[in-house]
């Protein structure tokens, strides 16, 4: 059995850790921060070793840098560390920088099309991510370069219910990106709390991850506005109208991820407010419309199909 942790390790949130490690410009800055925290015998020592590597310079040209034994180069970037994955990229960090590279083999893999992310990201601005530019590795991966955020808010929801005021902040940050890319037309199509990136604890929030967004003339060809690809969203965040097989969907499925990401925020701890089976697994759509139905209720069918055949503005 594991010897109890010192008393200053208990009194030393994951904010607290996060903050620390925001302040770090190292590309290891969770390894660094981790090593300090495992090591230190008390919160001086924990602070002495985190100041002494805060001090650090960050390299000014992205040659100059000391690896890690793991790092990678990507284009003229070296020492980048892998952060995470998805189904057509992985992102690492590279100092300052957030290096998304385009696996995939293919051209795009709909609803997943790289070429129609960076030019949708080229359109918009704070508080969505910005694309800082795109290039190619070894002559043929596309890379998105972005500013480095260091939290999501699936971390920060990971770590415990957040204050109002630090909810309300992310939030209306949000809340800011979906009217601005709906005033675009752009339906983002996976809003959930990893989608939402942090540059601290308290803010301000970026919403990122539009691989898979839809725009009214860039996406015309392969999805019309009223034939619209349904294999869209994530877990409990899918909004009922994609459930139910209506592709005539708008921004709505958004607010609804929306909705969702806030119910779950501020319960205690955050949990979201349906339940959603593996999307390997049977019946997993089935399950959580049923979970929907005993959360909020039932309603007559015909008032349902009433609801989402309804037209709403700037979704088409």
């Amino acid at each position: 059995m594991m010897p109890p942790s010192p008393e200053w390790k208990s009194s030393l949130s994951a904010l607290d850790r996060y903050d620390v490690v925001r302040k770090m410009p190292a590309s290891d800055a969770i390894a660094v921060e981790q090593a300090a925290y495992d090591t230190s015998s008390t919160r001086d020592e924990y602070d002495a070793a985190c100041a002494s590597a805060a001090r650090e310079p960050l390299p000014l040209h992205p040659d100059v840098a000391t690896p890690p034994p793991d790092a990678i180069r990507i284009g003229p970037y070296q020492g980048c560390t892998f952060v995470a994955e998805g189904v057509t990229s992985e992102v690492y960090r590279a100092g300052d920088f957030a290096l998304k590279v385009i696996t995939t083999s293919h051209r795009s893999m709909e609803p997943h099309n790289p070429q129609r992310e960076a030019k949708i990201l080229a359109m918009l601005r704070p508080p969505c991510i910005p694309l800082l530019d795109v290039f190619r590795h070894q002559g043929h991966q596309l890379v998105l370069r972005f500013p480095f955020m260091p939290l999501t808010l699936s971390q920060l929801l990971a770590a415990g219910p957040l204050s109002k005021q630090r909810l309300r902040a992310i939030f209306t940050d949000t809340l800011r990106a979906l009217g601005h890319i709906h005033a675009l037309g752009i339906v983002h199509r996976d809003i959930k709390p990893s989608a939402v990136l942090l540059s601290s604890p308290s803010g301000p929030a970026f919403l990122s991850d539009f691989g898979t967004a839809w725009h009214p003339e860039l996406s015309a060809h392969s999805e019309p506005a009223a034939d619209k690809i349904l294999d869209i969203g994530t877990g409990s965040y899918r909004a009922p109208e994609v459930l139910f097989g209506n592709k005539a969907y708008g921004a709505p499925v958004d607010m609804w991820g929306f909705g969702v990401m806030l119910a779950e925020s501020i319960c205690s701890p955050p949990v979201p407010p349906f339940e959603s089976r593996p999307v390997d697994e049977d019946g997993n759509q089935l399950g959580l419309i049923l979970s929907i139905f005993k959360t909020l209720g039932r309603c007559a069918p015909a008032s349902i199909v009433a609801q989402f055949q309804r037209p709403v503005a700037g979704s088409q």
